[in-house]
């Protein structure tokens, strides 16, 4: 059995920020935090803050611009999705597999919502729900569904699942200039209201079964587009 090697400080700052960006916390035009705030957040100095931003550079996934509007800033992404999308197309079961891994953590974590969640944890639903709806470009409408997934996963209070369910998100790089930008807002939205509503009546088979649903509508859409980028 290969073990892997315990990652540096640097790669896994570089490998939170490069997750984040995946997920659509962080989009296209996105300025990341003044260094000193960012390196704080982290909890890293900023020698190590700077040497992971400089990976993410060589890698395409930031600019670092200098002057007074300066900053470091997501780029288009055009680079590391297109190293991305090679690599899935190269090994599909991969890709299969890491949507198996989505669908097996965040079912249950939609089963455990249900039957833990607070009127907190609701209100947190509805608030990224009806962000979908008022998105106004691709960027908040990945953004509002990820908080919908970070919320499901925080309503189940197990933040393993949470920290499992932000690693498989982050494996799968969503291109949303790909998509079909209303439909895809309006089947993701009615498929969160689904969940929502399973999680609201305390019902864990079904919200179980709508997340696994939801997903698996994911690995359609992302296989049409893979099978499009090899024509």
């Amino acid at each position: 059995m290969e073990v892997a090697a315990p990652r540096t400080v640097t790669e896994s700052v570089a490998e939170q920020l490069r997750l984040m960006i995946h997920q659509g916390e962080l989009g296209p035009g996105d300025v990341l935090l003044p260094e000193a705030e960012l390196a704080q957040a982290m909890g890293v100095g900023r020698v190590t803050l700077r040497a992971a931003l400089k990976r993410l550079g060589h890698s395409g996934y930031i600019q670092v611009r200098r002057g007074a509007r300066g900053g470091a800033f997501v780029t288009e992404l055009e680079a590391p999705y297109t190293e991305w999308a090679g690599r899935m197309r190269a090994n599909r079961a991969d890709f299969d597999d890491i949507l198996d891994f989505r669908i097996a953590v965040e079912s249950r974590a939609a089963q455990l919502a249900a039957e833990r969640r607070t009127r907190q944890d609701l209100l947190a639903q509805e608030r990224a729900i009806r962000d979908i709806g008022m998105a106004l470009g691709r960027a908040s409408f990945r953004r509002a569904d990820s908080t919908f997934h970070v919320a499901v996963a925080r309503a189940a209070r197990s933040p393993r699942l949470e920290v499992a369910m932000r690693r498989g998100r982050g494996e799968l790089f969503v291109p949303m200039d790909a998509l079909v930008y209303t439909e895809q807002m309006d089947s993701c939205k009615s498929a969160h209201e689904s969940i929502f509503v399973a999680i609201r009546d305390r019902d864990p088979i079904r919200a179980g079964a709508q997340m696994a649903a939801h997903i698996e509508h994911t690995r359609e859409e992302l296989s049409t587009i893979l099978d499009g980028d090899s024509r």
